[in-house]
């Protein structure tokens, strides 16, 4: 195990110069705003294919770009928020760990001090293929030592996001929640078919709890979204059902409050994050303390915008992205204006100088070297 020397040069780049929690903030709060923790892909996305690839013939794309990936999908995506992010992750000695290191560290202003580089590990790649609408994903990798995979004590934090596994509990979790953070928690598919609540023992110690629609309806042996999200919220204390192009449902356990969000619609390039970036914008806008409705809008209007663009962290929107958006939706003919002011409370907080809207995003790839 080694730990990473920061890389000298330039200031981390800090996409966002709003910060959401402004006048919240207090000299004895925790370090960071969200702790999160899992595995770093190196993704590699080709784009501009006419056609599925066909064997035994070569395919040229039009386009590609490359960035870390995985849970740094969800790291990158609420940095870009404005929130102070730390992420514990297991980094490969190889030019792909370095490269995903930096682009986090130095690119993006996420705290890396409780990630480690493992020697000899090389890191797992994702090659993804978009063409027809579709996407097709190739990955290899191996699993980093699980001791390093998460810290033993993770740090103060007002919360942490965490991704739950069917049949698996994570100390952390646990620590984490006793130390007075707030836990957000999305699950994968369950390829046990089981579908069992109680083999997700560590959602007890979850403020809320973000499955998609079929996630929800399988665990809660409902046929309706809705249904699904109600009877879970009798087990956590907020219930968020992602409805893909629908939008999002909610229920708050405690208070009985709802909320019903339609999504915005989006031509969708590439749906790789969308769901990590729909978190992100949920738990920034909780922390910041808007109404449920609010931050069911935000975190739809995050993921919406993220799918017009190709990758995972590549797409994850700033306000400088979200600013622009509602400067142009608003000056659109036969826009609906009761869905206009779904999303006026934008208004007093975004800043000021809109970018022109579509922005055209810089999308890195490995290896240019700098002359000397």
């Amino acid at each position: 195990m080694a730990e990473r020397r920061h890389t000298a040069g330039a200031e981390p780049r800090r996409s966002s110069r709003l910060d959401p929690l402004d006048g919240l903030r207090d000299p004895h709060d925790p370090p960071c705003d969200v702790f999160l923790t899992g595995t770093v892909f190196l993704d590699i996305i080709f784009t501009g294919l006419d056609s599925a690839p066909v064997r035994g013939t070569e395919s040229w794309a039009r386009g590609m770009g490359s960035s870390p990936g995985g849970v740094a999908n969800m790291a990158t995506a609420l940095a870009r928020l404005g929130l102070r992010t730390s992420l514990a992750a297991a980094f490969g000695d190889d030019h792909y760990g370095e490269y995903c290191w930096d682009a986090l560290e130095q690119g993006e202003g996420i705290d890396l001090s409780l990630s480690r580089t493992v020697p000899g590990w090389h890191s797992p790649v994702t090659v993804s293929m978009a063409y027809e609408g579709e996407r097709t994903m190739v990955t290899h990798g191996h699993e980093a030592p699980h001791e390093l995979s998460a810290p033993n004590c993770p740090p103060r934090a007002r919360a942490a996001v965490a991704s739950l596994v069917p049949g698996r509990s994570e100390g952390w979790i646990a620590d984490a929640a006793r130390s007075g953070a707030r836990v957000f928690a999305d699950v994968g598919w369950d390829d046990t078919g089981r579908w069992d609540l109680a083999g997700l023992p560590d959602l007890e110690h979850c403020e809320a709890f973000l499955p998609n629609a079929a996630e929800a309806m399988a665990y809660t042996r409902t046929d309706c979204p809705r249904a699904a999200a109600r009877a879970l919220a009798e087990k956590v204390p907020l219930a968020v059902v992602t409805l893909g192009p629908e939008g999002a449902y909610a229920v708050d356990g405690g208070t009985g409050e709802t909320a019903d969000v339609p999504a915005i619609e989006v031509e969708a390039l590439d749906p790789t994050g969308a769901g990590d970036v729909f978190v992100a914008g949920f738990v920034t806008g909780t922390l910041a303390g808007w109404p449920l409705a609010d931050r069911l809008a935000f975190a739809g209007l995050t993921a919406a915008l993220s799918v017009q663009e190709f990758g995972g962290s590549l797409s994850a929107p700033g306000w400088a992205e979200i600013a622009g958006w509602w400067e142009k939706v608003r000056t659109l003919a036969h826009q609906d204006p009761s869905a206009l002011r779904r999303y006026t409370f934008l208004t007093g907080l975004l800043p000021g100088a809109a970018r022109t809207w579509p922005l055209r995003r810089a999308v890195p790839t490995l290896g240019f070297r700098h002359p000397v």
